[in-house]
């Protein structure tokens, strides 16, 4: 059993949670500049169609009673190690996917154990840290994840074994892993509004309309998603990405979502006490082409400062002339955490 784990609204949850007078208002996570995005929006912010990556000059038209609190990522890191070290005490294997955010491989259970850990999981969550986490239960990943989203905040929805194609039937065809909005438009054009839709499709159509991706994503809309759980160190790179609810142009908004996945993946390379030799960039336009970039550096990193710098270096390489729709940080080639950093971009660094 798979069980995925998310923090609701995490970095406004740490902001409510450390100032009552925050609680119950629409307040986003963000900076103070006059290009800065929301980080994060709590769900009270969201009512008024308030959402991460953002403008925040638009949630302020969108909510103008609009609460703003400034990121303290030294409180998130503090969160997210107590956390991840709850998930550990639980699961065989822990995947994390940012701060607030990891797939657990909690063993071999039946469905009803595999409930009773997620509960105490939520509990001793709660208990550590007074934040809230929901959980999806599932035999896949990403059933576990939408499980997850559909019981926002707060939530515990589990998929029982056999049933996961009953439960993808009828849901929208944009909660499959890879359909974005222009993937969306153009299956509804063809008829397909439902998960359940792909899940029937006969291999001439299949192919027709995704080609060689088609047999892996009508596997996905049947629930068999045979990935497992991986540690961060089996992997050879780890990334944080984040697609826009709509497609974002501004370059100074990308260095600041930049800026944030890159104190994830340094959270990340801390917590398993690795370094990187590299790291690179990748972005989807919203014509859906996908460039990356990436500098490589003779003696390893491992700080947020050096990620985002060496980031945001490989964004300006790029040439950022179509909106974008998404946009990760990786990091790669990894070394013991005992190996001692280099300063960025001086004479030991090689960039590619």
């Amino acid at each position: 059993m798979i069980v995925h784990a998310d923090l609701d609204a995490f970095y406004a949850s740490v902001a409510q949670r450390d100032d009552p007078s925050l609680r119950g208002k629409p307040l986003v996570v963000a900076g103070r500049s006059r290009r800065a995005v929301v980080l994060t929006a709590s769900y009270e912010a969201r009512k008024f169609g308030i959402h991460s990556a953002l403008p925040l000059y638009q949630a302020k038209e969108r909510c103008p009673n609009l609460v703003i609190a400034a990121p303290d990522f030294a409180k998130y890191h503090e969160a997210s190690t107590v956390v991840f070290g709850i998930f550990k005490q639980h699961a065989r294997v822990v995947e994390g996917l940012s701060l607030d955010e990891a797939f657990l491989d909690i063993g071999d259970l039946e469905l009803d154990a595999a409930i009773a850990v997620a509960r105490e999981v939520k509990a001793q969550v709660c208990k550590a840290t007074s934040l809230t986490v929901s959980v999806g239960i599932a035999c896949g990943k990403m059933v576990a994840k939408i499980a997850s989203d559909e019981g926002k905040p707060d939530g515990l929805v589990s998929v029982r074994p056999g049933t996961e194609a009953a439960y993808l039937a009828p849901k929208p065809v944009r909660r499959l892993w890879g359909i974005g909005p222009k993937t969306e438009q153009r299956l509804r054009s063809h008829g397909l509004e439902l998960i359940g839709d792909i899940a029937a499709l006969p291999d001439a159509r299949l192919h027709q309309l995704f080609g060689r991706w088609g047999n892996e994503l009508r596997d996905l809309a049947r629930g068999i998603d045979p990935r497992p759980v991986v540690d961060d160190w089996e992997v050879r790179s780890i990334s944080s990405e984040e697609t826009f609810e709509q497609d974002l142009a501004d370059v100074g908004a990308l260095e600041r979502i930049i800026t944030t996945q890159a104190v994830e993946l340094a959270d990340r390379l801390q917590r398993k006490q690795i370094r990187a030799h590299t790291v690179g960039i990748k972005v989807k336009f919203s014509d859906w082409r996908v460039m990356g970039r990436q500098t490589s550096f003779l003696e390893p990193i491992e700080d947020a400062g050096s990620i985002a710098e060496a980031a945001q270096h490989c964004l300006r390489r790029l040439d950022i002339s179509r909106p974008v729709r998404l946009i990760g940080v990786r990091v790669s080639n990894f070394a013991p955490h005992d190996v001692l950093q280099t300063s960025l971009f001086g004479g030991h660094g090689s960039q590619t």
